[in-house]
């Protein structure tokens, strides 16, 4: 063992990415006394593990700069928003071990954004559209061809303020009329083109009720409730880029707060889909339990399955941020699971294919229960007390009655030891009339109990479970959602509910010792020498189940 401080490897501190490099330039340079990030999410579904990423950028870089990081809700679109959504974001987030400074939503600033549409209009630099949204799609042109400007286009400030007005008084109907800011219809960038500021929804809103029947684009709305709360460093991801020079121009237009927006690469995860839009579809449509369904990629949904926060941000830690797009492994994700929940998860013993047992020099009636330790990891730590009787289970795949030279198991006239106990050899095969193996008749070996006597070694340990003492379960085994490696490359003639893995869930029965069903750890258990599992919601009375979180062992080694 090498002492700290002599020869020990010197561990090299991490680069910064280029986020850390820009707010630690802007520090040095004075421009700010402190950073603000925000995380701002809509309000219309469940946060996805694209989400986590964000979290841990935004959330993480104020924490380490001493900074603040505002939680706010784009609440613009109120026929796809709910306060179901928002209270989900808020426990996602607390879950994640992130707080927020302030709590704020779009919907706050529906009169400053208001006020400041009508100045765009006074200033000639907004104007009111009685086009269909075909008609201006259409006139936008393309990459290769200018738009072409709106017969509307001229209307007078005073006729444009006036019917601005009306829109919002509620004289039109929906898509009846929209704002449009007066840029530039040839524009190379296409965003500048006469982007729509505002529209006409006749829909009650879940803060403002029926105050509102026009309400604000994305587009204009993002930076300027960025500039109100002072952002800093107002950072999204990669697909928002050619966002920023409209964001740019509003705030200049406007000359308040110059917020300034940074990218980077969202999070595509292999055998995964992170669109809200199709998650939702297919919560809707029944092929899935819910928005919390442990096969789903929402925060929720991952909780439910067992993974931890700290797994994910072990993983957004490992991915880094980049200004490139790419596909991560979802094997990584697993790992990172597995390296959080080895070091911190309790260890119990469950039998999911019961193969019976008989100690034929067991004295009939005896009991002995043995100390084991909740996590080795932790030899000194707590223990759980465990059953000991003539008649076990073992699993059915731990006995071979013909084994290869290397099955290192139980078989006929061979020894294995009982986890934690004895050694027993197999005297005896018993077969039912279809000549299928339904028990084993063993003798023990009294001497080989952990602590007493000689050590005898076997090459074989196996898990087990007292007949007397076992807790019945269900398990539910999940797999990947989908079969496809890279759902966002579906051809044009495919669905993506075609690439939906049938076997994602499979559910099964297991026999548990009791300690078991006493585990208050709140974090999924290891079940002996096959995976990780937490209890499920839905468990009730007798009905006990358990999700199976992930496996025990993967080939995958990360980078």
């Amino acid at each position: 063992m090498v002492e700290e401080g002599k020869n020990a490897p010197v561990q090299e501190p991490r680069k910064l990415n280029f986020l850390e490099e820009i707010i630690e330039s802007d520090l040095k340079a004075g421009k700010f006394d402190s950073i603000i990030t925000r995380f701002p999410p809509e309000p219309n579904g469940y946060l996805h593990l694209g989400h986590a990423k964000s979290i841990c950028i935004n959330f993480g870089l104020a924490q380490k700069y001493g900074g603040k990081t505002n939680l706010r809700f784009d609440d613009t679109n109120p026929t796809k928003e709910d306060t179901e959504y928002v209270d989900s974001i808020k426990e996602d987030i607390r879950w994640m071990g992130f707080s927020w400074e302030n709590e704020r939503y779009a919907s706050d600033y529906f009169d400053q954004l208001y006020e400041w549409a009508e100045q765009m209009i006074l200033n000639g630099q907004a104007y009111v559209d009685d086009q269909t949204q075909e008609e201006i799609s259409k006139g936008r042109g393309t990459i290769d061809r200018p738009g072409t400007e709106s017969p509307y286009r001229n209307r007078s400030v005073e006729e444009n303020l006036r019917i601005f007005r009306e829109m919002k008084a509620g004289k039109y109907a929906d898509g009846e009329k929209v704002l449009r800011a007066k840029i530039d219809m040839a524009s190379p960038n296409m965003m500048f083109r006469d982007p729509i500021l505002y529209r006409i929804k006749h829909a009650s809103h879940h803060r403002t009720g029926d105050k509102w029947c026009i309400y604000p684009m994305y587009d204009y709305t993002h930076g300027q409730c960025d500039s109100i709360e002072k952002i800093t460093h107002s950072i999204c991801t990669l697909e928002f880029d050619v966002h920023r020079p409209l964001y740019d121009w509003f705030i200049q237009t406007l000359g308040i707060y110059p917020s300034h927006q940074y990218e980077f690469a969202r999070l595509n995860l292999t055998y995964t889909l992170m669109s809200k839009r199709k998650l939702l579809e297919l919560v809707q449509k029944g092929l899935v339990s819910g928005w919390d369904d442990p096969r789903m990629p929402t925060l929720c949904g991952v909780r439910r399955r067992g993974y931890t926060a700290e797994a994910l941000k072990m993983f957004c830690e490992k991915i880094g941020v980049s200004k490139r797009d790419q596909m991560m492994d979802i094997q990584l994700l697993e790992w990172c699971v597995r390296q959080d929940l080895n070091a911190r998860s309790n260890r119990y013993m469950v039998v999911q294919k019961p193969l019976k047992v008989t100690l034929t020099n067991w004295e009939p009636g005896k009991v002995e229960w043995f100390d084991c330790p909740l996590n080795p990891a932790e030899p000194e730590g707590a223990t759980r007390k465990v059953p000991f009787t003539g008649e076990l289970y073992i699993e059915r795949e731990d006995f071979m009655e013909e084994a290869p030279k290397k099955f290192f198991r139980l078989k006929p006239d061979g020894e294995v030891r009982l986890k934690y106990t004895y050694i027993i050899r197999c005297n005896e095969v018993v077969k039912d009339e279809n000549g299928e193996v339904v028990e084993l008749r063993c003798t023990y070996d009294p001497s080989t109990r952990p602590g007493c006597g000689e050590w005898r070694s076997v090459k074989g340990t196996i898990h087990w479970v007292s007949t007397e003492y076992a807790r019945a379960i269900t398990i539910r085994n999940y797999d990947r959602l989908f079969l496809k490696e890279d759902m966002n490359s579906i051809p044009e003639d495919k669905d993506y509910k075609d690439y939906l893995n049938p076997e994602s869930l499979t559910q099964g029965k297991g026999l548990a010792e009791p300690a078991l069903l006493e585990d208050k750890s709140g974090i999924a258990v290891q079940f002996e020498r096959t995976g990780y599992y937490i209890i499920d919601k839905d468990s009730a009375g007798d009905n006990v189940i358990f999700n199976k979180t992930t496996s025990l062992k993967d080939s995958y080694r990360p980078e």
